[in-house]
């Protein structure tokens, strides 16, 4: 089920830097890892320290992968959270390449892996539930159906950590350069889809919440978030995170329903 990766000298480096001995395993695809096969990490790692979370957080009509999520004593990873993911609930922390990266330029997977990287020794919490907890049931209110408060829920949060990681990916030119060029490249590939995005969401060819997903992926980049998304590519998300976040959500989905609101 794992394998371990064999890191080159940027990577490592940013390994030392940043999540000193986690551990980079190679897996198959996977959504969520589930707890019987997850605990096989107990092999390879000190110990497992589970994440809280508690059903409560949950509104009723939760997704149902969100609801096993939630309520299993140790798992890992949620549906949408791409081809790599990584957890600190094991000592060390563990990131995994899934299978579905198979093809993709070296590169942008390096990147992948060393943004997980940063992301565990971030101390940040490492899917959605433990960013928003009691939160997440005023996110629900705002009233965008399950699925799509589900999307928008992993978007804000990846908005969050791009904030605490940019910084980071910004000073890599001379320690990273191959890391740094992947990163800049990445940020590059996504303007041409930014452009436009608002106008998209209000013609409704683009849902909101696919909106908000695209746009929070751009915060960890050097680039221009476009409005109404500009205003998580700020300071005051960094600091106020959660309570932010709702706020953000509920005043923008009053707007799009009524363009008069808040004037």
């Amino acid at each position: 089920m794992f394998e371990e990766r064999e890191l080159g000298e940027e990577l490592a480096g940013v390994r030392e830097r940043h999540a000193p001995g986690a551990l980079v395993l190679e897996t198959p695809q996977f959504e969520s890892l589930p707890p019987e096969q997850a605990e096989g990490l107990g092999l390879l790692v000190e110990r497992i320290e589970p994440a809280e979370h508690d059903e409560q957080w949950l509104p009723a009509d939760a997704p149902e992968q969100l609801r096993r999520y939630v309520e299993s004593e140790f798992s890992v990873g949620l549906p949408g959270d791409g081809g790599v993911a990584w957890t600190a609930q094991t000592v060390p922390p563990c990131v995994f390449r899934k299978a579905r990266l198979e093809g993709s330029p070296e590169s942008f997977q390096e990147f992948l892996l060393a943004e997980a990287l940063v992301q565990a020794g971030t101390g940040l919490p490492e899917t959605f539930p433990g960013f928003f907890r009691e939160r997440y049931r005023e996110l629900a209110a705002v009233g965008l159906g399950p699925a799509d408060t589900y999307q928008l829920a992993a978007a804000l949060y990846e908005a969050y950590l791009g904030l605490h990681t940019r910084p980071v990916f910004a000073e890599w030119a001379e320690p990273f350069p191959g890391l740094y060029d992947a990163w800049v490249d990445a940020g590059e590939r996504l303007v041409g889809r930014l452009e436009g995005l608002a106008g998209e969401v209000a013609t409704g060819s683009t849902s909101f919440a696919a909106a908000a997903e695209l746009a929070c992926s751009a915060v960890k980049h050097d680039v221009d978030v476009p409005t109404p998304f500009s205003a998580l590519d700020t300071a005051a998300y960094r600091e106020s995170g959660p309570e932010y976040a709702v706020a953000w959500a509920r005043k923008t989905v009053e707007r799009m329903d009524d363009p008069n609101a808040g004037t």
